[in-house]
């Protein structure tokens, strides 16, 4: 089932997850209800959080970045087999250097900014048979997962922006939190007004 995304504004955004275990209901559905409906968004990524949950999951699915051609063809082949499940996800470790890349976010449509990552991560995490893996993972695969994580931690990708880039889209944030945007998925507005 294809759920609604929750827009840029809702307390549930903000919120650090709590930890799940395998007795959560319905864990499966929700799992599968998640990533169908990052599928039909288009996004490689989404978060509890960002249906209205508060929990540490997020799903992932960076194969569309493998058609990138200007990307090694040893990242691209990584990236072609990238879908994961996260559950109850600490990030260990980020290292290297800072490198920007243009992110955007389901819950923040028609939005997107350069933003610094560090490119290699070490992350554990239990998958969706609540089997613990500790994975390095680097690149443009590394990026999404932490932009993930963040959700589950929390943050936007636009508080990690300069406070200039954040005047200069705060009118728009605005009127994403007033359902003052059109996205082409189902989306939830938290200042929406009925008419």
């Amino acid at each position: 089932m294809i759920l609604p995304i929750v827009a840029y504004g809702d307390p549930v955004l903000r919120k650090v997850g709590i930890d799940i275990d395998k007795d959560y209901p319905d864990l499966d559905i929700l799992i599968e209800n998640m990533k169908e409906t990052m599928t039909n968004a288009s996004g490689v990524g989404l978060a509890a959080p960002q249906i209205g949950k508060a929990i540490r999951l997020f799903v992932v699915n960076a194969t569309p970045f493998s058609e990138d051609e200007e990307l090694d063809s040893e990242e691209r082949k990584f990236l072609a087999t990238f879908d994961k499940v996260f559950i109850n996800a600490k990030i260990l470790k980020e290292e290297g250097d800072e490198w920007a890349f243009n992110e955007g976010c389901l819950s923040i449509p028609d939005i997107r900014e350069d933003v610094f990552r560090q490119e290699k991560i070490t992350i554990e995490y239990l998958d969706e048979n609540f089997e613990k893996h500790t994975d390095v993972i680097k690149g443009i695969a590394a990026r999404v997962v932490q932009h993930e994580y963040d959700h589950i931690e929390g943050i936007l990708f636009t508080d990690k922006i300069s406070s200039l880039k954040k005047r200069l889209i705060k009118k728009k944030l605005e009127n994403i939190s007033k359902g003052k945007i059109r996205a082409d998925y189902r989306m939830k507005f938290p200042l929406l007004k009925r008419k």
